[in-house]
């Protein structure tokens, strides 16, 4: 654990190179120390802010009036199938480390930024695989009883880019999570028409875990989607939002606007729309811009700050401009997918 410093500019430590500064800021090298600092920051009254990659966070230009703990815990057990690890482990590095070993399961969620205690939280999911389908459990600091436990699957609320814990946002902090990674040697069946594509093999096969890593990085990087300092399309906080998942009534609704717009059905009679076909169609092409913020020249669905001279309030101006335009044309209501610090959309 290292001494709490005042003033760090939080813009550093996250994606999109935007953010003011924090009160405070401290970086917690230990499941403990987590627990320490954010348990002593409650009982005193201090608003935290719990730090992981900075990938899915978007911070007001005025930055944090409280205590950033930064998550730096490391660590990685294996049981078995079962593999534990620390929140603050890179998840690329574990899903190459995965890969490496021959263990199937998150191969699709490679070259996604960020830290693995955050993975849960917005049920990281990318290329037909979500992290859902691979947590056995997760251990948590509840901020509201003060006491650390091991939450199992059932318990943790899954569903599209959502869990109990997004649902009271705060409460929970991710402290470890356990995944089931089967060590068989081959990636698990592949469920994206573009993925399958990319691969040539039909949907519902499997290959090595390898070849399905190395085709995702290949899709991401066509979309400016993995971490690149060369790349201006990558100062992004990922996609800025998630697909819509509308009613059976919402879409019937939108098919009178816009009949044979592309979909999803789902399992539950929901139907699942691409934001990014919504933005492209309501005038938003690639490379539009606003200001020094601009939609990415390679995927529609990320903000991006390329020559990192925007702030936040410019990022926001044109996503809200985005999302007013969607709602104009096709009465649907796009949702931000990053978190808000000290902001809004």
């Amino acid at each position: 654990m290292t001494e709490r410093v005042a003033g760090v500019r939080l813009a550093p430590y996250t994606t999109l190179g935007l953010g003011g500064p924090a009160r405070a800021f401290v970086t917690a090298t230990s499941a403990e120390e987590i627990v320490e600092l954010v348990g002593a920051a409650d009982r005193a009254g201090e608003p935290v802010l719990v730090l992981g990659g900075g990938s899915n966070l978007v911070v007001a230009d005025e930055g944090f009036d409280g205590l950033v703990v930064r998550v730096a815990s490391r660590g990685i057990e294996f049981a078995g199938d079962r593999v534990t690890v620390q929140a603050g482990e890179d998840w690329d590095g574990l899903v190459a480390r995965m890969v490496a070993e021959g263990r199937s399961g998150i191969e699709c969620l490679s070259g996604i930024p960020g830290l693995v205690g955050s993975t849960p939280i917005q049920n990281v999911g990318a290329y037909g695989q979500e992290v859902s389908q691979t947590i056995t459990g997760v251990r948590v600091y509840d901020r509201k009883t003060g006491a650390v436990s091991d939450l199992p699957t059932r318990e943790c609320g899954f569903a599209y880019r959502h869990s109990a814990f997004k649902e009271e946002a705060g409460r929970h902090v991710v402290l470890a999570v356990t995944y089931g990674l089967a060590k068989d040697g081959m990636s698990g069946p592949v469920a994206y028409q573009e993925l399958a594509a990319r691969l040539g093999v039909a949907l519902g096969e499997r290959v090595p875990p390898a070849e399905a890593r190395a085709a995702v990085l290949e899709l991401r990087r066509g979309k400016g989607m993995v971490l690149d300092p060369d790349d201006p399309d990558s100062r992004s906080a990922g996609s800025f939002f998630t697909n819509p998942l509308l009613t059976a009534g919402e879409a019937a609704e939108l098919e009178l606007r816009t009949p044979g717009f592309p979909r999803w059905d789902m399992p539950d009679g929901s139907v699942k729309v691409p934001a990014a076909w919504l933005i492209e169609n309501a005038g938003f092409p690639k490379g539009y811009r606003r200001g020094p913020a601009r939609i990415s020249t390679k995927h529609t669905l990320a903000m991006t700050n390329p020559e990192m001279s925007a702030t936040t309030a410019d990022l926001l101006d044109l996503a809200r401009e985005v999302r007013d335009g969607v709602r104009e044309k096709f009465g649907v209501t796009l949702v931000n997918e990053p978190v808000m610090v000290g902001t809004h959309l």
